[in-house]
């Protein structure tokens, strides 16, 4: 069987519609309703129930998506073992600034040892803009902060955040908060509205930038607080304990987003390792594994 088409029948299966899986394969709905189309003509079965609120798999799809899977899996180690090992397997990994510095130190060692030459392209951005650019078939794999349901991602566990001040200063220090945060789309951002938005007390943005450290400056010189979660409380900063001072902000949910139809080996061993150090990480809360949303088994 044509793997392009088996490519296509996997990522439907898994992300549960043709319009998603388009995004992640970087083609038009039409192409891959096409290519399902060629596919359930060699087979000679129809392979998706399709209703204009979901698209499931008929029995000849359930039978076929395991071995569609082996077949693409498969596939992708013969071109490894083919390949000349000096070009190497890319992967493109989606991941904040704050995660990457947090995970990536303990997981390129440990990935490298055992497949060094495939390479790794690190993509750091808030987590929406990461979660755009996977759909859109920019990125393999991403390791998110979740904002909302995505068809693709497999929650990992939840972290607590909290309020980070600079250790000299105290919330007393100023009648209105001076808040220092990530752009429109942050979920912390978000968060610290809705937790303040409860409080008659006042506050107002005063920094606001994309990147962390435009944040940590400002917190650091005493000239702001933010939220954070404890993994990435920057140096020189404390929390602040919330309870009757500040309102409490709640958990923010970790997830994976991974490429359908990517089996390599090497694919699979990175997100392994990627999603055991996460789940290891002290100020993860781990959650009962869960399997990908979308997926189907």
């Amino acid at each position: 069987m044509d793997p392009d088409l088996l490519r296509a029948f996997v990522a439907v299966a898994e992300c549960e519609g043709f319009s998603a899986a388009g995004r992640i394969l970087n083609r038009t709905q039409s192409a891959v309703s096409l290519q399902i189309k060629r596919l359930e003509d060699r087979v000679r079965e129809p392979l998706f129930e399709r209703t204009s609120r979901s698209v499931t798999l008929t029995p000849a799809g359930g039978r076929l998506l395991p071995y569609a899977r082996q077949i693409l899996k498969l596939q992708d180690e013969a071109k490894r073992v083919m390949s000349s090992e000096r070009e190497g397997r890319l992967i493109r990994l989606g991941i904040s600034d704050e995660q990457a510095t947090a995970y990536l130190p303990d997981l390129l060692p440990r990935f490298a040892e055992r497949f060094p030459h495939v390479r790794i392209e690190v993509n750091c951005d808030i987590s929406s803009s990461l979660i755009q650019r996977f759909q859109e078939g920019l990125l393999d794999v991403v390791l998110a902060v979740r904002h909302g349901p995505t068809q693709t991602g497999q929650l990992l566990g939840r972290e607590q955040m909290v309020w980070a001040i600079a250790e000299h200063r105290d919330i007393d220090d100023w009648e209105t908060l001076p808040l220092a945060l990530n752009p429109e789309g942050c979920i912390f951002r978000a968060h610290a509205f809705a937790a303040l938005g409860r409080e008659e007390r006042q506050w107002d943005v005063r920094y606001t930038s994309p990147s962390p450290t435009g944040v940590n400056v400002a917190v650091q010189a005493g000239l702001a607080l933010t939220v954070k979660t404890p993994r990435s409380l920057p140096p020189g900063c404390r929390t602040i304990d919330a309870a009757g001072r500040l309102p409490e902000l709640g958990y923010v949910e970790i997830e994976l987003h991974r490429s359908p139809g990517e089996l390599s080996e090497e694919f699979e061993a990175f997100c392994q390792a990627l999603m055991e150090i996460v789940v290891q990480a002290d100020s993860v809360e781990g959650l009962e594994p869960v399997a990908p949303a979308g997926a189907l088994t």
